[in-house]
């Protein structure tokens, strides 16, 4: 496996106007035009040496590029609007851009068909779902969580209608 070529820099951390997310940090445009191809603008990002998530360059539609920063993120690690934090980025060399959770792992093994539907679901939509299963924090949960997806996903020939699945995850 190769070496990761990591870039480091400084950025401010800036408010931003959305309802998406709250906050975000810009990548300088050298940095970015190394990490942007046309397969991806998946990414790695540690700030001031924390933790890594994995996560996207985002175009500004300026030719620059920013990455979000989420609440928990922010309160974990104490940033508020206007820091400057260190940022480490590396090419996000993964098969999905988030981790596969386990339980979800087990149920495409499981059912050759939802693994059929699944991985006919474009990266976005897989990613999305990826999220939703590993945002539950236990095992029950997520287990939950990756069996209404894939029987959702079967009811629905492999399409995603995100009311519709979140409705059928509420009834638990």
């Amino acid at each position: 496996m190769p070496s990761k070529k990591e870039y480091q820099f400084t950025s401010i951390l800036e408010q931003s106007h959305n309802r998406l997310w709250g906050c975000h940090f810009g990548v300088p445009k050298s940095i970015a035009q190394k990490l942007v191809d046309a397969r991806t603008r998946r990414v790695v990002c540690s700030l001031n040496g924390s933790v890594e998530h994995q996560c996207a360059l985002l175009p500004r539609g300026d030719g620059s590029y920013v990455v979000t920063v989420n609440k928990k993120l922010c309160v974990m690690l104490g940033l508020s609007f206007g820091m400057t934090v260190r940022v480490s980025l590396w090419k996000d060399e993964s098969k999905y851009g988030l981790p596969m959770p386990l339980e979800l792992e087990e149920q495409l093994r499981q059912d050759k068909e939802g693994d059929r539907l699944f991985h006919t679901l474009t990266a976005g939509r897989r990613r999305t779902l990826l999220y939703t299963i590993n945002s539950a924090k236990n095992t029950d949960a997520r287990l939950f969580r990756a069996v209404v997806i894939i029987r959702h996903l079967k009811a629905n020939g492999g399409k995603v209608s995100y009311r519709q699945l979140s409705e059928m995850l509420r009834r638990r």
